[in-house]
């Protein structure tokens, strides 16, 4: 079984192999068919455009991508990519002929185009096309050559070419050189068509005359514009000996001071030869030198230094005259004379004595004498002449005194703060030759006055701390600081007594005289006190002592410590308050408004309204923002006659605080239909009720306003009928013609209803009973059309009627 697996595999593979091969065949012949030759000039940038592959293929680009085009290059390297979306063939990189071919002309690149469904090669050849983009070179900057003086003219001198990376024309194509009588130069090409150079002597050279040439070999190429390499050749004209060495003085003068250090080159003699080699290499020696002469000065052979061997003494001998010799390899001379001077020196230093100094000096101090000191020399002449100075940028100043005593003294008053110390070098220099000097330092110290104020850092400092604060809680810092020193420079803090008197300083904040710190005495209130300012000091312990001011203020910012506060309907009477609602209201109908308020601000202020509980849920309605309760449908005989509302009122603080109310809502089918508390209601109210006197003196005038007003009414009505006749003993009422009868009673709107209402007041036959009728509301334009239920006065005065 195993060899028949071998076999059958072994078929497999052959069967995929000629496979392979028929496609490779077809897509030979296929790209063998359709081959095509672009061109580019290499050095352009990624992305140029070579050609339009599907108007050359006859294929859409569409097509293109959809048969999965490819594009393949010989090797890993790949130089162009394919544009799917326009069918473009575009350079993926910069490409350079040089590296790519190299000396190769032409410069082709091949690369085949694979297409599928169907399987398809197409072969296709770019060719880079040179651009001059390279000089010729010279492998080195500098040529050079030897040449004897004696070479015949026409000998031909062969030169090193240049070379040039680019092909055909614009490779090298000619040598030049400058203009000169000697050379010129001539272009020659080798079997592969390369230049090279030669040089040909045109006229016999002297060395004597000019020992060496500078030429510059130039290489031109044929590119448009051409470019060039330039290299230098340097030509040294080899020597016959024909010439006697010459010094360049005959004749050396030196002046040398007797204080010179042995060894040392007192002068250096030079002489040439127009000769070379040999014939001009040149040897020094003395040419008949005293023994005197030979232990003081020593000649060297080569470089031609004479040193000195031995110490001068200018009063033993002040002057040296020495002959010297130059003598070349061939045997010719030259002789020169050097006359040596000895010159005396200034080599005694001045010197500096101190006799006093004062040292510190208080700042602000006028003109002191801050030193006193003398200065000597030991030489004579010039060199025992003296001056005396110091730096220009100090505030001292030297005055000469006495023979050659001098005096340091201040100029101008001093500040510590700006220069605590000052180090004066005082340079005396004598007048020799060379000059001499001495250097002596004094440091002067300045001590302080107390001359500065202790500054803040800060005109005016803003704290911020938030109420209900712990008590000694650091709320800021100020901070002062003097330029002085010591105790100039100690800075004391304190309270100033504040511009108001009514404000408690001392009691709400505290500072650290220390260092500044602020601190906050008791818990602060934002809705008692919202910022206070006060001004704080700083002092130093200077004498006398300066200080400074700095105003501070400090801004409480609030924190929601307060909950909203009901205004209206006031929940701490003795009887809840009821608003009457018509059952013949619309949807929408504002029956009242819950007005409520914050202490704190901000958004700790901001309310919002919430309907928590109703008897009937969806009867009513409160608006979120403003707090108006009205009707949310309308009022069918089945809604019962009294409703509790509980609305809840929110702040937006955090966490946020909330208070409720509580509503109570009675249905009427009119307006004059009294208003009667329930008894519980008022057995409830009366014994919550505090014995408040204050409460007492209210009900009680309340209630004597409330009686006068009635019987007020009931006087004007009972007028009004007894003038009315038979009307006023039947006991009815007629509404008169007439727009607004004179006995009609006007309650304006001052509640939450948004109109006035006018009622119409009749007294019954039977007034003994007390009892009066409230009609309907007479509207503009209409008549009363029923009258209203009879009410019987009640003996309770707490009962009103509040018309929203």
């Amino acid at each position: 079984m195993a060899e028949n697996a071998v076999e059958a595999g072994g078929e497999r593979f052959l069967k995929k192999r000629q496979v392979l091969f028929l496609f490779v065949f077809l897509g030979g012949s296929l790209a063998g068919s359709q081959s095509r030759r672009y061109s580019v000039a290499e050095e352009k940038e990624r992305g140029f455009l070579i050609a339009s592959l599907a108007k050359d293929l006859g294929l859409s680009a569409g097509e293109l991508a959809a048969r999965g085009a490819q594009i393949v290059s010989k090797g890993n390297k790949q130089h162009f990519q394919l544009n799917h979306q326009t069918g473009d063939l575009l350079l993926l990189e910069t490409l350079d002929r040089e590296e790519l071919c190299g000396p190769t002309e032409p410069c082709v690149l091949h690369f085949q185009i694979l297409l599928q469904n169907p399987l398809l090669f197409i072969t296709n050849e770019l060719q880079v096309i040179d651009i001059n983009d390279h000089s010729p070179v010279f492998s080195e900057n500098e040529m050079q050559l030897k040449i004897l003086e004696n070479t015949p003219p026409g000998t031909i001198i062969p030169l090193e070419n240049a070379e040039d990376l680019d092909v055909g024309k614009n490779s090298l194509q000619n040598y030049t050189i400058t203009p000169n009588s000697h050379f010129h130069v001539l272009t020659r090409s080798r079997r592969d068509k390369r230049k090279y150079p030669e040089l040909v002597l045109d006229k016999v050279l002297d060395r004597e005359e000019q020992p060496e040439l500078t030429l510059t070999l130039t290489a031109l190429d044929g590119g448009t514009p051409p470019r060039s390499g330039t290299v230098q050749i340097h030509i040294l004209v080899l020597d016959i000996n024909d010439n006697a060495p010459e010094f360049t003085q005959s004749l050396y003068e030196v002046q040398i001071l007797e204080n010179s250090p042995l060894n040392s080159v007192i002068v250096t003699v030079s002489a040439s030869d127009l000769d070379t080699g040999n014939f001009g290499t040149l040897s020094y020696a003395f040419f008949h030198a005293s023994e005197e002469i030979r232990k003081t000065f020593q000649l060297n052979s080569i470089t031609g230094d004479i040193q000195l061997t031995k110490c001068l003494n200018f009063e033993a001998i002040n002057t040296y005259e020495v002959d010297v010799e130059a003598k070349d390899g061939g045997g010719l001379s030259g002789k020169s004379t050097v006359i040596v001077q000895v010159v005396d020196v200034n080599d005694n230093p001045p010197e500096l004595s101190l006799s006093s100094i004062t040292s510190p000096i208080p700042e602000n101090s006028p003109e002191t004498v801050v030193a006193i000191f003398s200065v000597s020399d030991l030489d004579s002449g010039d060199n025992g002449r003296m001056i005396c100075s110091i730096e220009n940028d100090l505030p001292f100043v030297l005055k000469p005194s006495v023979e050659n005593f001098y005096t340091l003294v201040l100029e101008g008053a001093l500040d510590r703060e700006s220069r605590a110390q000052y180090n004066i070098t005082i340079t005396v220099t004598d007048m020799g030759t060379p000059r001499l000097k001495t250097q002596h330092n004094i440091t002067v110290l300045v001590s302080d006055v107390n001359d500065n104020a202790p500054a803040f850092t800060q005109a005016s400092y803003t704290l911020r701390v938030r109420e209900n604060n712990s008590p000694a809680l650091h709320i800021g810092t100020v901070s002062a600081t003097d330029t002085d020193a010591g105790a100039n420079a100690q800075v004391t803090y304190s309270l100033l007594p504040p511009a108001d008197p009514h404000v408690p300083l001392a009691s709400l904040v505290s500072i650290n005289a220390d260092n500044g710190h602020l601190f906050a005495l008791r818990s602060l209130d934002y809705e008692a006190l919202r910022a206070f300012e006060f001004r704080v000091g700083a002092a130093d312990r200077g004498s006398p002592p300066l200080s400074s001011q700095a105003l501070v203020r400090v801004l409480v910012e609030d924190d929601n410590d307060n909950a909203p506060f009901v205004l209206y309907p006031l929940q701490n009477t003795s009887a809840p308050c009821t608003e009457l609602l018509p059952r013949a209201a619309e949807p929408g109908y504002l029956v009242t408004k819950v007005v409520a308020v914050d202490g704190d601000a901000g958004q700790n202020a901001w309310l919002s309204y919430q309907l928590l509980k109703a008897t009937e849920p969806g009867l009513f309605g409160v608006w979120a923002h403003n707090g108006e309760v009205r009707t949310a449908r309308p009022l069918s005989e089945r809604d019962a006659a009294r409703h509790r509302l509980l609305v809840l009122v929110k702040d937006n603080g955090e966490p946020p605080l909330s208070a409720s109310v509580t509503l109570h809502v009675l249905l009427v089918d009119g307006f004059s239909q009294p208003h009667l508390p329930p008894p519980e209601a008022e057995a409830e109210a009366a014994a919550a009720a505090p014995a408040d006197p204050l409460t007492v003196y209210l009900v009680v005038a309340l209630a004597s306003v409330s009686s006068l007003f009635l019987f007020s009414v009931l006087v004007f009505v009972a007028v009004r009928l007894c003038g009315r006749g038979g009307a006023a003993r039947a006991g009815r009422c007629s509404v008169p013609e007439g727009p607004f009868p004179g006995h009609l009673v006007d309650v304006s709107g001052t509640g939450t209803l948004s109109h006035s209402y006018q009622y119409q007041v009749c007294v019954t036959e039977d007034h003994r009973t007390g009892e009066f009728k409230f009609l309907k509301p007479i509207f503009p334009n209409l008549l009363v059309q029923d009258t209203e239920r009879e009410i019987k006065e009640s003996s309770n005065c707490r009962n009103r009627f509040v018309f929203s």
